[in-house]
């Protein structure tokens, strides 16, 4: 079936797109020899792509032409400058995650030597605390002895109060009698 309208313009435009090159070689060619090559290739093309237009809208196949020495060094020296691009890139990211470690790691190391400064701080005011709990045992000791003293003094006070209101009681008895 035959292509119509849109179709074949759109054929059309495909077959005109370039070939890609599909054997390369690297050999020095003189100038001239470059170019006669070149225009050869050019009218193989246009030869080939009338012909395609007779047969209906059936494509046939053409061959590759490989692109002149120039072309090919141009597009070399181009990708390697990308390439150099692209690798200073990644390496300066590279560097710069190391630095930001770097520093990262030395905030880290100054902010573990300040938990050390405060916990030597805490542990020597700590046993300073200690000294001076141990030193003030004794008063301690004894405070509660004296605490325990006067609970019991306390209770014989109750005692002797409770004892004294009964005395009271039998005493006014007594009188009454």
């Amino acid at each position: 079936m035959a292509a119509t309208g849109d179709e074949a313009a759109a054929m059309e435009s495909i077959s005109k797109a370039p070939v890609p090159p599909t054997d390369l070689t690297l050999t020095a060619e003189p100038e001239h020899e470059r170019e006669s090559a070149a225009n050869d290739a050019t009218d193989n093309q246009k030869a080939k792509r009338s012909s395609n237009n007779n047969d209906g809208g059936v494509e046939t196949a053409e061959e590759a032409t490989e692109p002149a020495q120039p072309q090919i060094n141009e597009l070399c020296r181009d990708m390697f400058d990308k390439m150099a691009v692209f690798l200073q890139g990644e390496l300066t990211a590279t560097c710069e995650d190391y630095k930001l470690l770097e520093n990262m790691n030395k905030l880290s190391s100054l902010k573990y030597m300040e938990m050390k400064d405060i916990s030597i701080n805490i542990s020597r005011n700590l046993q300073d605390l200690n000294q001076k709990y141990a030193s003030l045992q004794p008063y301690l000791d004894q405070i509660n002895q004296i605490e325990e003293q006067v609970t019991a003094l306390e209770q014989a006070a109750y005692k002797l109060d409770t004892y004294s209101k009964k005395l009271e009681a039998k005493f006014k008895k007594l009188e009454k009698r």
